[in-house]
């Protein structure tokens, strides 16, 4: 695979060129590859079936990196799994991915009640030395990662991405964006987070350094500005949720971060008002505003907001397909729709997921071919004007929250399951034309509390156990009953305008 042999490559060029920096470690190429190389040897001697993906537990340790690499050498795609993620979905992951091994780099203690085999990196001391036949590694439509996307019935589903569909991906990264030569990659997003390839992989191939932001710095601003004053970061991939908690703070401009070069955005609708304070901050930096679902690999369209484009745009457009792709955009009845017309967002082309592992039938539903090629029904509205693209919300209940898809109905699944509710509905609140949190209506069941915090802190408990804290809506409201259409359903309009009185 070219992206492996451009890391490999970059490893005996620029052998101590550091790869990745956390706060309290680093990672140099020559150390990457010869590290991913025993985890190869390793696991290429524990004889497993071919192709079957390997979960990787941790946070924004450099052996994550490792063992990613580590896995596809052996010809087995990983699964990134954080440590924020509750158990309870971490075994399902286990369950859906039917994956025999569990690389815990994360240094802690991992209590989980399935089989799998869990392997700390103190086993490869027997493995030095050991090199990988490039012949056994990840290629062409084999899966080289798994990342696992919210459900609708309560349970994730494991989107593959092939080798192909990633080189398509690192390809289109590194010729149409400015970000080639070694340069210096912020790594906000968590691993299991698809918007940690947008900075990963194209750091990798191009010789790049990646400048790990962990959930302690995010909890502790102070500490993350330190750091980013100290980071000499040139490139900056972030959802706008991110880069707009640091414009909180005036001190976020380019005297913090002088060689800041690029901003490079996707995950959530981009305001413009954040691309102007940033504009004003950081005037000579380039922003980008990207757009594409998991499925797609990442993100399939791009384009450069400017100040003409900040001066002509209330909404930003989310940009023009890349050159290998197509954005088709169908009715309900599946016809193209007019010029500036509203349809379903359809991606074709190389980039975009064989499908869900395991899950024939939502594959069946989401993805088909379309001339050749494969195509995914995005369940995104949108429409073209002046040949660019223009995002328009979700057809359906899923939702973009601070970068991270959720479905709203797994959500609701899981607080309906709470001893205290009888039923549920989840609503987003929006502020210019962008997500800010989530409000559920709940219809209580019998309680001992005699105040509402007390009912909400115990739902939040037991959904602390199922759900990521990103899931988890901010304000609780209670009430006898909740309006519900003619035909039985519940009427989300009104729930609407109810929790905007």
């Amino acid at each position: 695979m070219e992206l492996l042999h451009a890391i490999q490559n970059n490893a005996r060029l620029h052998p101590e060129r550091v790869v990745f920096v956390s706060p309290t470690k680093q990672l140099t190429y020559s150390e990457l590859w010869q590290k991913s190389d025993q985890w190869a040897a390793f696991i290429m001697a524990q004889n497993l079936n071919k192709h079957l993906p390997i979960l990787v537990y941790g946070h924004m340790e450099p052996e994550m990196l490792v063992s990613f690499l580590g896995c596809v050498k052996a010809g087995h795609p990983y699964i990134p799994v954080d440590t924020s993620i509750p158990l309870e979905r971490v075994e399902k992951i286990i369950s859906n991915s039917q994956t025999e091994i569990l690389l815990n780099v994360s240094g802690l203690e991992l209590a989980l009640e399935s089989s799998v085999r869990m392997i700390t990196p103190e086993v490869l001391g027997s493995h030095r030395g050991n090199s990988v036949d490039p012949a056994n590694w990840v290629r062409g439509n084999d899966d080289f990662y798994i990342i696992y996307t919210s459900g609708s019935t309560g349970n994730p589903k494991g989107v593959q991405i092939s080798a192909n569909n990633l080189q398509s991906f690192v390809d289109w990264m590194l010729g149409d964006f400015p970000i080639e030569g070694g340069l210096r990659f912020l790594n906000q997003a968590p691993f299991s987070f698809d918007l940690s390839v947008m900075d990963l992989y194209p750091a990798l191939a191009s010789g790049g350094t990646l400048l790990a932001i962990t959930k302690e710095m995010i909890a502790k601003p102070k500490i993350l500005f330190e750091e980013l004053k100290n980071s000499k970061t040139q490139v900056w991939a972030s959802t706008p949720s991110f880069v707009q908690m640091c414009l909180m703070d005036p001190s976020f401009n380019s005297e913090l971060l002088p060689e800041l070069s690029v901003f490079l955005f996707c995950g959530e609708i981009l305001p413009v008002t954040i691309c102007k304070q940033l504009r004003e901050r950081f005037p000579m930096a380039r922003i980008f505003n990207t757009y594409g679902p998991t499925e797609a690999t990442v993100a399939v369209t791009f384009t450069e907001i400017t100040d003409a484009v900040l001066k002509e745009y209330q909404t930003l457009p989310v940009g023009a397909a890349k050159s290998d792709t197509q954005i088709l955009l169908l009715n309900q009845e599946n016809m193209p729709v007019s010029a500036g017309e509203k349809g379903e967002i359809i991606i074709v082309g190389p980039s975009v997921s064989k499908g869900y592992l395991g899950q024939p039938d939502l594959t069946n539903k989401a993805f088909f071919t379309y001339n050749g090629q494969q195509a995914y029904r995005t369940g995104d509205a949108g429409f073209i004007q002046q040949d660019l693209l223009f995002y328009k919300g979700r057809l359906d209940f899923q939702i973009k929250l601070h970068g991270y898809r959720m479905e709203l109905e797994e959500i609701e699944y899981h607080i309906a399951k709470s001893q205290y509710v009888k039923s549920a509905v989840v609503v987003p609140i929006y502020q210019e034309d962008k997500i800010e949190y989530l409000s559920v209506l709940i219809i209580p069941a019998e309680h001992p509390f005699e105040k509402e915090y007390q009912l909400t802190g115990a739902i939040k408990k037991e959904l602390g156990s199922v759900l990521p804290a990103y899931m988890i809506p901010r304000k609780f409201s209670y009430h006898k009953e909740l309006p519900i259409t003619p035909n039985g359903k519940v009427d989300r309009k009104q729930i609407r305008e109810k929790v905007l009185l």
